[in-house]
């Protein structure tokens, strides 16, 4: 089993979005082509405070993704590194390959000088959440937003 994390290019696109769409369809969310059409779009940009987008690829096919930034802090001087979006195919949950994307995303943070990296679930993502509680630190932050 050979899996590689890297970069999403403008040729991943079919395989983005069948990856993104399930993403999508586990949270019961549907989003306008615009939307998708601009997040993939701002994924492969390269502007530096734009949303960059990793792929995992396990023996030569796509099986997840993960979409990054980094952001100033009002208590830090450095940026800090929110982790927005995390995906592995049902297929291969349990192998390795989230764990594998949450480190590529560390290592980029590390490589930019961020000391932080952060991320939110829901509470009903359970099985995302044994990992997530292997690997990071659970807060006690709850989230609100505007309705």
């Amino acid at each position: 089993m050979t899996l590689i994390i890297r970069p999403l290019t403008a040729d991943d696109r079919p395989d983005w979005e069948r990856l993104w769409t399930a993403y999508l369809a586990h949270y019961d969310t549907t989003l306008p082509d615009q939307v998708i059409d601009t997040t993939f779009g701002r994924l492969i940009g390269g502007k530096p405070h734009d949303y960059n987008g990793l792929l995992a690829v396990l023996d030569g096919k796509p099986v997840g993704l993960s979409h990054y930034l980094f952001h100033r802090h009002g208590w830090k001087t450095e940026n800090v590194c929110y982790l927005q979006d995390l995906y592995a195919d049902p297929a291969v949950r349990g192998t390795g390959v989230g764990r594998a994307l949450i480190q590529a995303v560390y290592d980029r943070a590390d490589a930019a000088g961020a000391p932080s990296v952060y991320w939110l679930t829901q509470e009903f993502n359970t099985q995302a959440r044994k990992l997530y509680d292997r690997i990071g630190t659970l807060t006690p932050f709850i989230k609100y937003a505007r309705p």
